[in-house]
């Protein structure tokens, strides 16, 4: 049996879309899994339950306040998303005032999301033994600088504001 070029590049060619479709199929499915609320509330359960030997009880403490604030940070996501393409609409227009505006709701959502955030930390400290304290709050210093400074994407917290339109 002789392969002739054709037969060659014909089949090298639907390796490649085959591999393409795994590929394509792979990322879709990390993507999901990324941005599902239920596992990376898990994923935050799961990481605290081995860093600070969380029981049974205090996990379902934990799944439950990581999940309220997921379900509230979602909201507060969608608003800074809307403000972020207003303030883009305005800067396109060179509007002032719609600046100002779009502006001023940016930074009355970051403040939420920050008392969210506080919310969330202070939920879930009140859950902790006084040893866990101890654990997490050394854990919270590593990860955040000495101050103890915290970011959006700390556990429970909203997730961060997309970047404007056209930067990635």
């Amino acid at each position: 049996m002789k392969i002739t070029r054709k037969k060659l590049f014909a089949f090298a060619a639907a390796a490649v879309l085959a591999l393409s479709a795994v590929v394509v199929v792979a990322q879709q499915e990390m993507k999901e899994r990324r941005h599902d609320p239920t596992a990376m509330v898990q994923h935050r359960v799961d990481h605290l339950t081995k860093v600070l030997s969380l029981t049974p009880a205090q996990q379902q403490q934990a799944t439950t306040i990581f999940t309220n604030a997921a379900t509230s940070g979602k909201a507060l996501h969608d608003q800074m998303r809307a403000a972020h393409e207003n303030l883009k609409a305005a800067v396109d227009k060179n509007d002032a005032a719609g600046i100002d505006q779009a502006s001023n709701a940016i930074g009355g959502l970051m403040g939420q999301m920050t008392a969210t955030h506080a919310k969330v930390h202070a939920a879930l400290f009140q859950v902790l033994t006084p040893d866990q304290q101890a654990k997490f709050t050394q854990l919270e210093h590593r990860m955040h600088g000495r101050h103890g400074r915290r970011g959006h994407g700390g556990p429970g917290g909203p997730p961060p504001p997309p970047p404007p339109q056209g930067q990635k």
